[in-house]
């Protein structure tokens, strides 16, 4: 997602270094290949156009001090319009109340039942809610047995109902969830192939009738510009508080996060970024905007690591480091917390610079991660606590034990060298962070 836009943005910018000021001359080169970026990410032409118009207005009335140069001041423009774009400040889901209910709705295919099983378990995990799923979809072929599934999965509870009207399901789901302290209910909607009367009228009829907290339109990201209308379409007979696109992490080129509050006012709240059930991420204008330009989204590692790894650990890994006593224990020790987070490569493309240093392709096999597990096991607890104890016949019982060869072990132990002499010369501060 915006990789192959936020590379030529990124680009763009680059042709500006060294220049002595911003002036209308040196930047239209830079504002041409942002312009088409754009464009060709199926961004809306008159999104495209007004972007265009603002970072040069902004740019060109730029005063370049000592401490910054022409680029940094450019790229600062760039960003805060982008984040601007996106939506500026952060929506939260409401969250605020003892008991709330939400609609999702949206056309078929845009991957609502999943999502109604990513956020229930979002709100669980991140939140402490007791949620509860309502089979709303009773015309879908499967689509109630998808979400039991998708429900027993997480253990948590769905609630459904044969032979009758969706309102009726909907009220009686309710009083479920009161009568068994259920605080978080999550209404999963029919969809259509294409927006229609009968279909808007039923979502209308729980609108009227349930008191709700919010109405969030989950849609496809992978659509395009036509999201935009399906997106105006709900919104005119719906009162939508906001939407999740989906698909994310597809093939996608992510014109349509960039369009579409600007054109419909429709806040962004979270983004499907992978199929897994933990899969669903809040969505923050300025963390996107730095994922564009190839800045990182630390913010969003902390996160995913928040929960996984406590602070006392966090503290004494962080030490060892600086003090170069970092060793092969801690590094399976943090080996094990970092599996939990999910694909290895998803994190590292959150890094800074990671497409500027070719880490946005990088595949990792799960299998080679188990081969390094299985190696880092066939040690003694001594030999990881003192890995320089490691001469030849104790590599070749560790070969043996882990069924790997000796030239992998050797290849281990080095790669943990150099990674250890990198992180005491980041703490120490010697070497410079790409950002």
């Amino acid at each position: 997602m915006f990789e192959y836009m936020g590379d030529r943005i990124s680009n763009a910018i680059k042709n500006i270094r060294g220049l002595g000021k911003i002036t209308e001359e040196n930047i239209n080169d830079a504002m041409k290949e942002i312009r088409m970026a754009l464009l060709e990410a199926d961004v809306n032409y008159t999104v495209v156009k007004e972007f265009v118009s603002k970072v040069k207005e902004k740019a060109l009335g730029a005063e370049v001090g000592k401490s910054l140069k022409p680029d940094e001041v450019f790229i600062k423009i760039v960003k805060d319009e982008l984040v601007e774009l996106l939506g500026g400040e952060y929506t939260p889901l409401d969250i605020k109340e003892n008991f709330e209910v939400i609609m999702l709705c949206g056309l078929q295919g845009s991957g609502k039942t999943t999502t109604a099983g990513k956020l229930a378990n979002l709100l669980r995990k991140k939140h402490h809610r007791k949620p509860l799923l309502i089979a709303g979809d009773i015309y879908r072929p499967a689509a109630i047995e998808q979400l039991k599934d998708i429900g027993a999965s997480l253990n948590i509870p769905v609630f459904t109902e044969e032979k009758k009207a969706v309102l009726e399901i909907v009220q009686d789901g309710i009083d479920y969830a009161h009568k068994n302290n259920l605080d978080y209910v999550i209404i999963d909607t029919a969809g259509r192939l294409q927006i229609d009367e009968s279909l808007m009228q039923e979502l209308k009829d729980i609108e009227t009738n349930v008191n709700l907290n919010e109405i969030i339109l989950v849609i496809d990201a992978m659509m395009g510009q036509d999201a935009i209308n399906v997106i105006t379409g709900f919104n005119e007979s719906l009162q939508l508080t906001g939407c999740i696109l989906t698909k994310m992490d597809g093939d996608t080129k992510g014109g349509v996060a960039l369009s579409l509050r600007h054109l419909t006012n429709v806040p962004i709240k979270f983004v499907g970024d992978s199929e897994k059930m933990d899969g669903l991420s809040e969505f923050y204008p300025v963390r996107m905007a730095e994922r564009i330009l190839d800045m990182g989204d630390i913010l969003s590692i902390a996160e995913k690591v928040e929960g996984i790894v406590s602070e006392e650990d966090a503290k004494e890994q962080a030490l060892k480091m600086k003090q170069g006593t970092f060793d092969l224990e801690d590094f399976l020790k943090t080996f094990k917390q970092i599996k939990k987070l999910g694909p290895l490569e998803n994190i590292i493309k959150m890094l800074p610079q990671a497409r500027s240093m070719g880490l946005n392709n990088i595949s990792i096999d799960p299998k080679e991660m188990a081969h390094v597990e299985a190696i880092i096991l066939s040690m003694t607890p001594y030999e990881r606590r003192h890995p320089e104890c490691l001469k030849a016949t104790r590599k070749q019982r560790i070969a043996k034990g882990s069924g790997r060869s000796v030239e992998e072990v050797n290849r281990l132990l080095k790669q943990f060298d150099m990674m250890k002499t990198m992180m005491k010369s980041m703490s120490n501060g010697k070497m410079k962070m790409p950002f």
